[in-house]
């Protein structure tokens, strides 16, 4: 029997809360425009109004929520209306459709409250069918339509009461909430269009702190390897040194001048996977310094433009650095040019490179693998590469590159 009734009588209650939350809501409905005609009073306006709309938003969340675990779905997480600029906030789609979720959820949900107001009411009644011999004189009670004053026609009165009362609450409550609850989630649902832009938004959010902490972990390896591991081959290089010199017999001198020589291979090798994992002039100078000093040791002259970015992710720093590098390289050693051009600058949040030849031009990106490593690099970051590189030149290679935190 319990559970038979436990369903029945909850949703007669959650379509009561409803009725409050509905007349609750009818009275926010009026203060928000209230609201948005405090608008043309300068900041007050749009202070009031952001926080409103925010408070609004949260509300009709916490009925969708509830609406959904009624129903025992699972929905989206709204996508959020912006946390700043007015603009946006107004603007967008969450904030339509929850103004618009406002005014119907009010009327259905004092509709619907009312109507399960029936039932306990129709029981309530019984009660007082059976008690209408307490009334004074020439005050019966009417049920149904009919005077009560009588045991027959009070028997009647509370059955016919007793049984509809019942048969609503226990056959249509539980509809009628059902049918709150889905009204509920599907006005405030987003569009598809709006639940993938949200996770759009949430994979570059997420790629980016990905991309930073990937970043952070190369400069942590690529800073124990030179202060770790470098320094002991250091080491071991100079004690091999001195070992081989005071070596007497020659074949051990011989082992010794092979050991040193293959541990300063090793170091060679070891440094150009520490420039190649992250150059540890861009710790030591930045990118502006970094490009300085790559234009002092190329052999041509390197006219450079360069401003400063500021504080910058480190993968957003390397990748404009090998970019530089990469071209200029490639200039000096394939183009036949006289001069090269760099050009660094950032603009809110996004950082532009780019480097210029007056070489032959012709560049073929299939002979190759430097721009076409580049182009993977900048895409990992939602960068962008542009080369033009017509017959007889000149080159011109542009990169672009979100740096927003």
């Amino acid at each position: 029997m319990r559970k038979v009734w436990d369903r029945p009588l909850r949703a007669c209650g959650r379509l009561l809360a409803a009725l409050v939350f509905g007349m609750i809501t009818l009275v926010m409905a009026p203060l928000t425009l209230v609201v948005a005609l405090a608008l043309p009073f300068s900041g007050v306006g749009t202070f009031l109004a952001s926080r409103w709309v925010r408070l609004v938003t949260r509300w009709a969340d916490w009925n969708r929520l509830r609406a959904a675990g009624w129903l025992g779905v699972d929905v989206p997480d709204l996508p959020r209306p912006p946390d700043h600029g007015f603009r946006a906030l107004v603007g967008a789609p969450a904030t339509h459709r929850v103004l618009l979720w406002m005014p119907l959820f009010s009327v259905v949900s004092i509709l619907l409250g009312c109507l399960a107001l029936i039932g306990p009411g129709m029981l309530v009644n019984t009660v007082d069918s059976l008690l209408w011999w307490a009334y004074p004189a020439g005050f019966q009670p009417e049920q149904l339509g009919f005077a009560v004053d009588g045991w027959g026609a009070a028997v009647i009165s509370a059955a016919l009461q007793f049984a509809v009362g019942v048969a609503i609450l226990r056959w249509v409550t539980v509809p009628m909430c059902d049918a709150h609850a889905r009204m509920c989630v599907r006005s405030l649902a987003p569009s598809e269009q709006e639940v993938l832009a949200h996770r759009v938004d949430e994979l570059q959010r997420t790629r980016a702190g990905v991309v930073d902490a990937h970043g952070a972990e190369l400069r942590r390896i690529e800073r124990d390897l030179h202060d770790g591991t470098q320094a002991r081959l250091v080491a071991i290089a100079m004690q091999l040194g001195v070992a081989k010199e005071a070596a007497s017999d020659p074949a051990v001198a011989a082992l010794l001048e092979q050991a040193h020589t293959g541990t300063e291979e090793a170091m060679t090798e070891l440094r150009d996977v520490i420039r190649g994992i992250y150059p540890p002039i861009l710790a030591d100078r930045g990118l502006p310094g970094a490009l300085t000093a790559l234009a002092g040791r190329t052999t041509l002259p390197v006219r450079l433009d360069v401003t400063d970015p500021g504080t910058l992710p480190v993968a957003v720093e390397t990748a404009a650095y090998y970019a530089v590098t990469e071209s200029v390289t490639n200039a000096v050693r394939h183009s036949g040019a006289e001069t090269i051009s760099v050009r660094l600058e950032r603009e809110d949040d996004l950082l532009r490179v780019e480097v210029s030849d007056d070489g032959h031009g012709g560049v073929d990106e299939t002979a190759g693998s430097g721009v076409r490593g580049l182009r993977r690099r900048a895409a990992a970051l939602d960068g962008n590469v542009t080369v033009y590189s017509p017959a007889g030149g000149p080159t011109t290679l542009r990169v672009e590159l979100p740096c927003g935190s």
